[in-house]
């Protein structure tokens, strides 16, 4: 018996050293200790008073088996329930027999009367009710079949324990259970209750990536990684598993789903087009220092605001007319806004182009301008280049000398030769046009020769 103490013990550390380390949710449990046997005073008491008033008389009612005695084996099957069996051993010396007339108890001495219990037990566990990570009451109820000496019979169990947790898996357990004996008149085998003290571990679970926690609770299973992230890896140490992390290589924080906020804009760097630089949403994290909705990094003058269709850059106004120069058609010639920032062709300018106009000489009779003449259409020239963007009619008129047709073309073809040569000397022709009006339009009495002499003219007006 001794040898066989030894390696009861030493299998109960084994199991106890395969089970270190292992999660608190192991479905398996095993337990080896000692068992009592109180003499069956619950049997014989006369009140339930009197079946527990001596219930610590270990003395008088107790058979106690100090070595391995018993063994349990259970598995847990959710919801704080386990069920398992166990198998006890003993040698009865104390009973008490029937209650005399008198009110005494009749003890009984049997010497070595063998007891062998099987149970089959249905625990409920309270810890998780108390929120205790040491203490666990338990209550359990079941049933069995007891051999005693040559004696057998069925019992009904209920009883109450306690688990008293040294770390996630090992516990000292001490347990006592009501054992109702379905025995005919209870002689034989009486109603009687059994204490049992020893050691639990639990095992079983399945540890794949070996991190301490085990796969039934290990939402990654078969990666190493941390308790408090549920076994799953942090790479970055942030505190976010990686299969939640964004930006597992980069510690980062949890409004960020793991990624780092370097530049503290509010933008994570992994969606930041500048995380070194504080920016705004709307440019993904890059800046805007003049506020004018262009980010630096696009804007010409970041420092100045100016409008996204000039790049952030404020318009010029070259000729400092008021008129920007994207507006302006004379952007190098101060102009008034109401002609577009070109100047307004004034009184005086056409009065010296017809002043210079009705000086040009012609060859009596035909178009073609005299040589002496070109200095006055140079001059006609200068004063137009003046007003880039006006336009101008140039007007041919004539006496009412000769035919009505003759003069008609006469002032059209003279117009025109003014018109081709400032065309040829550098105004668009877009800008000019001439027309010819004969006699039509005198401004003098053809009556005489100073009135004729009026009407022979060309004159140059403003096109509005």
């Amino acid at each position: 018996m001794k040898h066989l103490n030894k390696l009861v013990v030493i299998a109960i550390l084994f199991v106890g050293i395969l089970s270190y380390g292992q999660d608190k949710n192991n479905p398996w449990a095993v337990s080896f200790g000692f068992n009592a046997i109180d003499g069956a005073r619950v049997s014989a008491a006369q009140s339930v008073q009197n079946q527990f008033s001596e219930y610590l008389n270990t003395k008088d009612y107790w058979s106690v088996m100090p070595s391995v005695s018993y063994v349990n084996i259970s598995r847990y099957m959710g919801d704080n329930f386990s069920f398992g069996a166990t198998g006890s051993i003993n040698k009865v010396d104390k009973f008490v027999g029937p209650r005399l007339e008198n009110g005494d108890f009749l003890v009984l001495r049997p010497t070595d009367l063998t007891y062998l219990g099987l149970d089959a037990v249905i625990n409920y566990s309270f810890q998780s009710l108390i929120g205790s990570k040491w203490l666990e009451p338990i209550a359990h109820v079941g049933g069995g079949y007891l051999f005693l000496g040559d004696n057998s019979a069925g019992t009904l169990n209920g009883g109450l324990g306690l688990n008293f947790w040294f770390s996630e898996y090992v516990a000292l357990s001490v347990r006592s259970t009501y054992k109702h004996s379905f025995d005919e008149n209870r002689l034989s085998i009486p109603t009687h209750m059994q204490h049992m003290v020893g050691i639990t571990f639990k095992f079983g679970g399945t540890d794949t990536d070996g991190d301490g926690v085990f796969d039934k609770d290990d939402e990654c299973p078969t990666e190493a990684g941390s308790k408090l992230l549920k076994g799953c890896p942090d790479a970055d140490n942030d505190g976010i598993a990686d299969k939640d992390d964004v930006c597992p290589n980069a510690a980062g924080t949890a409004a960020f789903k793991g990624c780092p906020d370097t530049d503290g804009d509010g933008i994570a760097d992994n969606e930041d087009a500048c995380p070194e630089v504080a920016g705004l949403p709307a440019f993904k994290g890059c800046p805007d220092t003049d506020g004018d909705g262009v980010k630096d990094s696009e804007d010409g003058c970041p420092t100045v605001a100016g409008p996204k269709e000039n790049k952030g850059c404020p318009w010029p106004d070259t000729d400092g007319d008021g008129v920007l120069d994207k507006d302006d058609r004379c952007p190098q010639v101060k102009g008034t806004k109401a002609n577009f920032g070109c100047p307004e062709v004034t009184d005086d300018a056409v009065r010296k182009l017809n002043e210079f106009a009705k000086t040009i000489l012609f060859d009596t009779g035909k178009a073609s301008i005299k040589v002496e003449s070109q200095e006055t259409l140079d001059a006609i020239k200068s004063v137009i280049r003046e007003y880039p963007t006006a336009r101008f009619m140039i007007e041919g008129h004539t006496d009412s000398t000769g035919s009505l047709e003759t003069n008609m073309r006469l002032s059209k073809e003279r117009a025109a030769a003014i018109k081709s040569y400032l065309i040829e000397n550098g105004i668009s022709a877009s800008r000019l046009e001439s027309e010819g009006f004969g006699p039509n339009q005198p401004v003098g009495s053809n009556k005489t020769a100073a009135g004729r002499k009026q009407n022979r003219r060309t004159e140059v007006k403003v096109i509005k």
